[in-house]
């Protein structure tokens, strides 16, 4: 990992589902409120993953040219109905469902990041990078508390990560060389096209995004210069680095 050039880092954008808020909770638990208020039962976690599984598919049918430009939000509702109807749940009225299709906008933060993202926002400008939409991340983040500066989706650009598209415009959108632009992320995936993009990186594996007994990854890799235990951890080693090349 390269700390070299961190000083040099003005601005810091974070992926948001798994690693901002624990979406995979925070649905489990509006299935089952659901479930419970309406009398199904389910494997509530299943049907998270489930949900979420269909997230990139999806995204990926936008991208290679069989779907236009369409909103998380709507992705989302596309795998829902088709969720509902695999399990037989037919007893919800459209309220209901567009409510449930919402939870996304309900997402709980990890225990560290309001603290994290506050402490990071008093040294650099600090906004979602995420492929959910405006109004999505606008919700949550009223939701949850999320200090952002500015909220960034790949609504702007038409492009979802990992198009370049969407990391390029950040620099654009903040007036900001993109290589004073980090992008913090719990997946090594979003963090490597953010560095062939020309950002910097900062790894915050979350090891509990696919369940309690799932274990980070916390494998040095030569695109990420910076790794944390969380948001905290990161703001204090970003203040450290800061300090030494000052």
């Amino acid at each position: 990992m390269n700390e070299i050039n961190l000083s040099q880092v003005k601005a810091m954008t974070f992926d948001v589902f798994g690693t901002v808020v624990d979406w995979r909770r925070s649905i489990a638990r509006e299935i089952q409120e659901l479930g419970q208020k309406k009398g199904f039962d389910l494997d509530w976690n299943s049907f998270a993953d489930e949900w979420r599984s269909g997230y990139a598919p999806s995204m990926n049918k936008v991208r290679n040219g069989e779907m236009p430009w369409t909103k998380i939000d709507n992705l989302h509702r596309m795998i829902l109905d088709e969720l509902l109807s695999k399990h037989k749940i037919s007893i919800l009225s459209e309220e209901e469902i567009d409510s449930l299709n919402k939870a996304w906008h309900r997402l709980d933060p990890w225990p560290d990041s309001v603290e994290g993202l506050t402490l990071l926002k008093r040294n650099y400008i600090i906004s979602s990078l995420s492929n959910g939409n405006v109004a999505l991340l606008v919700n949550m983040a009223k939701y949850g508390g999320l200090p952002w500066d500015v909220v960034l989706s790949a609504e702007f650009s038409k492009h979802y990560k990992p198009d370049p598209e969407s990391y390029l415009s950040t620099g654009e959108y903040l007036g900001i060389p993109i290589n004073q632009v980090m992008m913090v992320a719990a997946h090594k995936n979003d963090l490597k096209s953010a560095k062939s993009n020309g950002m910097m990186t900062g790894y915050v594996p979350r090891a509990k995004e696919h369940g309690e007994n799932t274990v980070a990854d916390y494998a040095e890799e030569d695109y990420i210069d910076i790794m944390a235990d969380d948001f905290i951890d990161l703001s204090q080693k970003m203040s450290a680095t800061k300090e030494t090349n000052s």
